[in-house]
């Protein structure tokens, strides 16, 4: 938590009302406390970028209004500024939604030391939530599996995703994903990667696997529809920035021409 004094210390800010964010000229506003009009003693420190703090604030605490942005469309930011503004994000998210102790029912305030909300009763303290999922690119040959979900419109397409369930492994969580949503048997599953998905507060974890057995049949529920594409005939897909698009590049980077 930054004092009072700090006011006139430059920084970089981040603004958060639920998923979205102050942006300024298409860029995280940096300025003072004092010049921006902003409410130092509500700032929370989360990081550091270029030699400067970042700090988030809930937009609530501030009497100024502003021109919110949809995290979704800061996905062409660098990376580690796409993370800090996830982070942001998700922080938000824990202080809003963890206002009062599950343990308890006390009033739960922000320990900056830990960055958890802690109860003033039984002191418990409470840690960000982060829900695991898993993301996985299905290859048969020089074919990709690719999906429209339900929620997806204007025809994007992209790879299998769901969450982890209790007692149960990432690799069984990538073979059950895949059989419920398509109706195929996986193989050959390994890491690709990881990303923060702070909607609201998600991890992607990626990993590539080969087809082993079955034929396509969505289950129209989580998907519209699902095929195998070639890399000559692909759909409209995932944004650049997702962890999805990154895997479905690898793939027909690694694909041939038949």
């Amino acid at each position: 938590m930054f004092k009072k004094y700090d006011a006139e210390r430059d920084a970089y800010w981040c603004v958060v009302s639920g998923s979205n964010i102050w942006l300024e000229m298409d860029s995280v506003p940096f300025g003072s406390a004092s010049a921006l009009q902003l409410p130092i003693e509500d700032a929370i420190h989360i990081g550091d970028y270029m030699g400067h703090p970042v700090l988030l604030l809930n937009d609530s605490n501030c009497e100024r209004t502003f021109q919110l942005t949809s995290l979704r469309q800061c996905l062409h930011f660098e990376p580690e500024v796409f993370l800090l503004l996830s982070k942001a994000v998700q922080y938000n998210h824990m202080t809003q939604t963890f206002r009062f102790c599950p343990q308890c029912g006390g009033r739960n305030s922000l320990n900056s030391q830990h960055m958890a909300m802690q109860c003033a009763d039984c002191r418990t303290l409470h840690y960000p939530r982060i829900f695991p999922c898993i993301i996985v690119a299905v290859k048969k040959g020089n074919q990709i599996l690719l999906a429209q979900h339900a929620r997806h419109r204007e025809g994007m397409h992209t790879v299998i995703a769901g969450f982890l369930e209790v007692g149960e492994t990432l690799e069984q969580c990538v073979i059950r994903e895949v059989k419920e949503e398509t109706g195929l048997s996986v193989t050959n599953i390994r890491y690709f990667g990881s990303q923060p998905w702070a909607f609201p507060s998600s991890m992607m974890v990626a990993f590539l696997a080969d087809y082993q057995s079955g034929d396509i049949t969505p289950d129209h529920v989580e998907l519209k529809k699902a095929d195998w594409f070639s890399k000559h005939e692909l759909p409209t897909l995932a944004p650049k920035g997702t962890i999805a698009r990154e895997m479905i590049d690898s793939v027909m980077a690694g694909m041939g021409d038949d």
